[in-house]
């Protein structure tokens, strides 16, 4: 049968929707697996990054996990088994002033007896890998000895300052030494021989983050201080680049100093010349009154008289010789 145009269509269209969801779902792992490895790298290599982060966000913070026991920690996200009765239990249980993390486990306690059944074992820990590997006779026994182990890793990666993953490490030995010994009855190396390896372990990997930091603390000073030299080298440049051109600027305006004085002299060699022209011309340019008009052009008649009269004279003097 063959396929029709539009389911093609839906079918390609649910297959990338399909790869860009598994593609989402990869990096929310890569991101949980990066902040679980800095948070709490211990309870993450013990049980896992994603069986951790359900555990640190049901408690509300990685100090509030730490903070309870381990009955708590074992049947923590098991409330809708534990509270199937009436509201007067957790009465009861706020009026012996029990505080939160004593709670669940009471009010666990109250249901067995109200209904005479069993407590649920586990909580959230049933989605370890160690709880399915367990027979079912077992169970419960790796649950609780589960949730002890969580207790013990989520307070060495809340309270420890560099946080490690060599005790989640260690935890993680001790759960398989354990499941292997109700399996084979092979026993299990005791809690004081695996803390004292952990300690020697994570003293060795402390110190070699210390000493990286420090290199990196270093290498970052390092830049620190070049950054600084080198702002400093380029301030002392601009200084000399500026004193420089100050330097210029006045040995130019010295320059321009003797050109202005050299100019001066011969401007005011000129200047006389220039101002008798300019005197002469101002005089002619000047009207003069009607009187002196006159005697102006009287005088002027007589001096056209006797040159007139030398001429004259001039050519009877020629004419006679």
């Amino acid at each position: 049968m063959d396929i029709s145009p539009l389911d093609l269509i839906n079918i390609e269209s649910f297959s990338r929707r399909v790869i860009s969801l598994s593609d989402y779902r990869k990096g929310l792992q890569e991101y949980l697996r990066s902040k679980m490895s800095q948070v709490a790298p211990s309870l993450s290599a013990l049980i896992g990054e994603v069986v951790g982060a359900r555990l640190i966000s049901h408690a509300g913070s990685l100090t509030n996990l730490a903070k309870y026991p381990a009955s708590t920690v074992q049947i923590l996200g098991a409330e809708k088994a534990l509270f199937r009765y009436h509201q007067g239990c957790r009465g009861s249980a706020r009026g012996l002033g029990l505080n939160s993390g004593l709670l669940t486990p009471f009010l666990a306690a109250l249901r067995a007896l109200k209904t005479r059944g069993n407590t649920p074992k586990y909580g959230l820990i049933f989605h370890s890998t160690f709880i399915g590997r367990a027979a079912a006779k077992n169970k419960g026994r790796i649950s609780r000895y589960l949730a002890n182990k969580c207790t013990i890793a989520s307070r060495i990666d809340c309270f420890s300052e560099v946080p490690t993953s060599v005790f989640g490490d260690k935890l993680r030995e001790q759960v398989e030494e354990r499941l292997a010994f109700y399996e084979t009855g092979e026993p299990p190396r005791k809690n004081l021989e695996v803390m004292k390896e952990a300690v020697e372990e994570a003293s060795e990997v402390v110190a070699e983050v210390k000493r990286r930091q420090e290199k990196k603390e270093k290498k970052r000073k390092k830049r620190e201080k070049r950054r600084l030299e080198a702002l400093a080298a380029a301030a002392e440049e601009g200084a000399e680049n500026s004193v420089m051109e100050t330097e210029e600027n006045d040995v130019g305006a010295k320059k321009k100093k003797k050109k202005k004085k050299q100019q001066q002299p011969e401007e005011s060699e000129a200047e006389p010349e220039e101002n008798g022209v300019e005197e002469e011309e101002e005089e002619q340019e000047e009207p003069l009154p009607k009187k002196k008009r006159k005697m102006v052009v009287e005088a002027e008649q007589e001096e056209e008289e006797e040159k007139k009269k030398k001429k004259k004279k001039k050519k009877k003097a020629a004419a006679q010789d």
